[in-house]
């Protein structure tokens, strides 16, 4: 446990900021998630129309530095080449 006032104010922030990262995170996860789902279930017309979703989630996960910038950037290439691929099948 905290013992100076500083260290008390520092956990409370950063109880709220999980809050927040974990928020951020789900929807992200949950969006990229359902893709997946819908790429296996050889839904690829689904699938294309929810990639704007999925990538302004993590594009807003990205920003708030939840994830770092080269992660948002893999994730959102990996999951377009996922859905191509599974186009071309």
């Amino acid at each position: 446990m905290p013992i100076t006032s500083s260290a008390k104010k520092a956990l409370r922030a950063s109880t709220k900021k999980k809050v927040f990262n974990h928020r951020r995170k789900e929807t992200m996860n949950k969006a990229v998630r359902d893709i997946k789902k819908l790429v296996v279930a050889k839904n690829t017309d689904e699938a294309k129309k929810l990639i704007s979703t999925a990538q302004k989630a993590i594009d807003k996960a990205a920003k708030m530095k939840t994830i770092s910038k080269n992660t948002a950037s893999r994730k959102k290439s990996r999951l377009v080449a996922l859905v191509k691929r599974s186009e071309n099948k």
